[in-house]
């Protein structure tokens, strides 16, 4: 972590300063430069490629877990927190399926209203033309229920 920071700033600061203030020795950050990727490293990244793979595959929907039992079925020997580490680190993050959730009630023996507005959003004069809406609010202590008139030919709320 600490050779990462000084790989990234050494345009900014030199070598030797970075060195000292994060507590490490010049030979030492120089060694890791250089130093060949470990096994473990080469198996992560080709681990990595069929993550991204299988992500891409299933629409960026799928987490770790349904990801690790794809693996498993590709014939890959993997835990499933190593796979969930590795999208971690790389910013993989599952899209939850969104609900669909009905609000209106079309079907209903309630009196019904004609359309006497007909998008005639313009009226010729006050208290002509109403209307409403109706939002609502998620809070901590459940929802709540904003409703809102306004005046058409003014633009003003009425209530």
């Amino acid at each position: 972590m600490r050779f990462a920071f000084i790989e990234a700033e050494k345009a900014n600061y030199s070598i030797d300063v970075l060195c000292r203030v994060m507590h490490v020795s010049r030979s030492g950050f120089y060694a890791w430069c250089h130093r060949e990727s470990s096994q473990r490293q080469i198996a992560d990244q080709a681990l990595l490629v069929e993550i991204c793979a299988l992500f891409r595959l299933h629409r960026g929907r799928y987490g770790s877990p349904r990801i690790w039992r794809d693996l498993l079925e590709l014939g890959w020997r993997v835990s499933r927190k190593r796979v969930a580490r590795l999208m971690r680190e790389n910013g993989i993050i599952a899209r939850p399926t969104r609900r669909f959730v009905t609000t209106t009630q079309s079907e209903h023996d309630f009196q019904r209203f004609d359309n006497v507005v007909d998008r005639n959003f313009e009226p010729e004069a006050p208290n002509d033309i109403w209307a409403a809406d109706i939002t609502y609010i998620p809070t901590r202590r459940g929802w709540l229920y904003l409703a809102v008139i306004l005046d058409l030919y003014s633009r003003r709320v009425v209530g």
